[in-house]
């Protein structure tokens, strides 16, 4: 029942950071937006990408989500969305659904979700028990156990982690498997379709594979030195990481310690190239790069010319290659993710650093600044993931907010439906 005044609140518990509260079943947060003023109530998540505004702050009396800096006023209307500039328009549904009222009487905030006909709280002679927050649940959306996932190549492993005569249990599609290394052979207890090394990784298959291979030219290319981070675990589902690995616009508010600028908010539609598998996009936009050694010198400034390209794989394998125009250094990231359980992703990254043609291999300690530099921005992605609290990626388009500097987002989510109905014939067929 969501019709009548609840308290869900004292008024002193709720100041300028956002407070999560529920109501028959309905999340929200209360916060004020000035200090000391009146209690606005929003609804627990953002449109846009379903950020929990329990994470938000307030900014110039507005509450903020803390992804990509989308701003709200108290009547919940969207008056601020950086990645379309300061002249552009938010789309209607950019706007919150907000809850009918919300007031502060007898030491409390009220809320009322819907129309009811008594236009101010009940007057109270003991203090109310407050409702309590409920667990925003989310609709469907394409977890780490979707059954289609069977029929995927994942990585399982860094080939170093599995010895020549040793065995490693692994965790995938929310199962133990036990991998040995036999000789030249690989195992796989329960059997799999198929184990294999591939990139400085071992892959496994549950079912026959419909996806396809992520190629990557920098491993067999002599110019590129290679280097692995130490795999990371991220407390949620694969879906919403590898959308975040595409995301052009959260760099500014997410990685503002690291490599977020804050006068790169505004961010253009990329063009997308659909492909068997996946797609590519290409974007060039200005940066600062610190690493490079000629700023250090003022042979080159920090603000210099990117071109980054974008190849993504269903379900979870994405390239992303980093070229200076201005030096003509590359920098190219995999992001491979093993799909655990609904809850766990382990995150495999790998750099593959050039200092361009005609140039020497970058340094030791070149690549080792270029490391801890994305070791910070993975841990800066994974405490936002962790945040998110999402049980899975939505794919129906309805579900969110998509404005066009989304066109990656949207262009993955279209990818893993294709891949979702591909998986799902070879598992009714088999």
């Amino acid at each position: 029942m969501t019709t009548g005044w609840f308290p869900v609140a004292r008024t002193t518990e709720v100041g300028t950071t956002p407070v999560p509260v529920g109501v028959g079943g309905q999340a929200y947060v209360v916060v004020r937006l000035r200090p000391g003023g009146e209690v606005s109530a929003f609804p627990a998540r953002c449109p846009h990408r379903l950020v929990p505004l329990a994470a938000g702050s307030v900014v110039d009396g507005r509450l903020q989500c803390p992804a990509h800096g989308w701003r709200f006023d108290s009547d919940g209307r969207c008056v601020d969305l950086p990645s379309m500039g300061p002249h552009g328009t938010p789309p209607p549904r950019a706007d919150l659904s907000m809850p009918w009222a919300v007031e502060e009487r007898h030491g409390w905030v009220w809320l009322a979700p819907e129309r009811t006909a008594t236009h101010v709280p009940p007057r109270v002679t003991a203090a109310p028990e407050p409702a309590p927050a409920p667990p925003d649940p989310e609709g469907a959306a394409f977890d780490n156990l979707d059954p289609s996932l069977e029929h995927a190549w994942h990585p399982v492993a860094l080939s170093r982690e599995l010895r020549p005569g040793g065995w490693l249990q692994v965790r995938l599609l929310g199962r133990n498997w036990t991998l040995r290394r036999d000789g030249d052979a690989l195992v796989a207890d329960p059997p799999a379709f198929g184990v294999r090394e591939r990139l400085g990784l071992i892959w496994l298959a549950p079912s026959e594979p419909a996806d396809v291979p992520l190629e990557v030219p920098e491993d067999v290319d002599r110019r590129f030195v290679t280097d692995w981070m130490q795999p990371v675990r991220s407390p949620g589902p694969a879906g919403p990481l590898a959308d975040t690995f595409l995301d052009a616009t959260h760099g500014p508010f997410v990685h503002a310690a690291t490599i977020g600028l804050p006068d790169q908010a505004e961010v253009g539609p990329a063009p997308v190239t659909i492909e068997p598998g996946g797609f590519s996009s290409v974007r060039e936009q200005w940066c600062d790069n610190p690493l490079d050694p000629e700023v250090a010198t003022g042979g080159r400034p920090l603000r210099q010319r990117r071109r980054t390209t974008y190849t993504y794989r269903a379900p979870f394998q994405l390239r992303l290659r980093q070229d200076f125009l201005d030096s003509g250094a590359t920098t190219t990231i995999l992001y491979l993710l093993q799909p655990e359980d609904l809850d766990s992703t382990r995150i495999y990254v790998v750099l593959l650093l050039s200092s361009g043609p005609g140039q020497p291999l970058p340094l030791r300690a070149d690549v080792s600044g270029q490391v801890a530099l994305q070791k910070r921005i993975l841990e800066e992605d994974v405490r936002s993931q962790a945040a998110l609290a999402v049980p899975g990626l939505p794919l129906d388009p309805r579900d969110e907010v998509h404005v066009p500097a989304d066109r990656l987002g949207i262009a993955l989510r279209q990818a893993l439906c294709d891949f979702m109905v591909v998986g799902r014939r070879q598992q009714a067929a088999a």
